[in-house]
């Protein structure tokens, strides 16, 4: 009995040591944008790295009022919440018709959905590039929602017909008895049994078009800038201001920490959820 629990105890500590690396690994990154942010120039470029330096906010108020980077964060948030809003509202409905609906096209209709998430975003940025120039859209809120909302409606169609599939059709058909229309089934008692999975499909579009870049750098130039494509503006030649990029890079992911660590009860729900059946 004593070797089994030595062994067990060796085997919970060898893989404590290795979450703990795993864990270093995957925050080692966040803490070296955060320090570097807080150097000067001098120091952030100084070979070995400084690990005890003085803290300097200069880089945060630099790129916030005198680049403007508060505006480029707005425009994100604007694209971000009207992309999400639309993917849920426009994704919901078709995601209740592929889970409760037998149709001609069914198949090849939700596979379409799904491939569509599988293009490049390199190889269309050319050709949305023509398309929008040709409708003077460049430059402009609206262009960057659409095509946004073209690659994050297929994740909430395939997040939420998951999360209708795993709810009993025996609800639907009581309801159909009380008289209930497919739309009052959907509103009433489909869509709030969904809302773990609503929820997960709305943080992840929230974060993809949050932290997109490709788009945002192509079709932009001043006014509708957002906050990633504000950073990588900060790259002129050899000139590479570290304190400032690292500055709106932490800008960028304190918001979907918060998010994502508020919805953090709804996305583990979510994700399990019609897992066990």
């Amino acid at each position: 009995m004593r070797a089994v629990s030595q062994k067990k105890r060796n085997s919970t500590a060898s893989q404590g040591i290795l979450l703990l690396i795993i864990l270093v690994f995957c925050i080692f990154p966040f803490y070296w944008m955060v320090t570097t942010s807080l150097k000067d120039q001098i120091v952030a470029l100084q070979t070995p790295p400084a690990w005890v330096f003085e803290v300097t906010f200069g880089n945060y108020t630099e790129v916030l009022f005198k680049d403007g980077v508060w505006e480029n964060l707005l425009n994100s948030l604007i694209i971000a919440v009207c992309t999400t809003f639309l993917s849920i509202f426009l994704g919901c409905p078709a995601a209740f018709a592929l889970a409760r609906f037998e149709f001609r096209g069914k198949k090849d209709l939700w596979f379409w959905f799904i491939t569509n998430r599988m293009v490049s975003p390199i190889v269309l940025a050319l050709p949305f590039f023509l398309i929008v120039r040709n409708l003077k859209l460049l430059d402009t809120h609206l262009v960057l929602i659409l095509i946004y909302l073209t690659f994050n409606l297929p994740i909430v169609i395939w997040i939420c017909t998951d999360q209708f599939r795993a709810i009993p059709r025996d609800l639907d058909e009581a309801a159909v008895i009380e008289g209930a229309s497919q739309w009052r089934i959907f509103r009433s008692i489909c869509l709030p049994l969904a809302a773990p999975g609503v929820a997960v499909s709305g943080i992840f579009s929230f974060i993809f078009s949050w932290n997109e870049l490709m788009y945002a750098l192509v079709l932009t130039r001043n006014n509708a800038k957002t906050a990633p494509a504000m950073a990588v503006s900060f790259m002129e030649g050899y000139n590479l201001p570290y304190g400032k990029i690292m500055a709106t890079s932490t800008l960028i992911v304190i918001p979907v920490i918060i998010f994502a660590l508020i919805a953090s009860k709804q996305l583990v729900r979510g994700l399990t959820m019609g897992a066990v059946k």
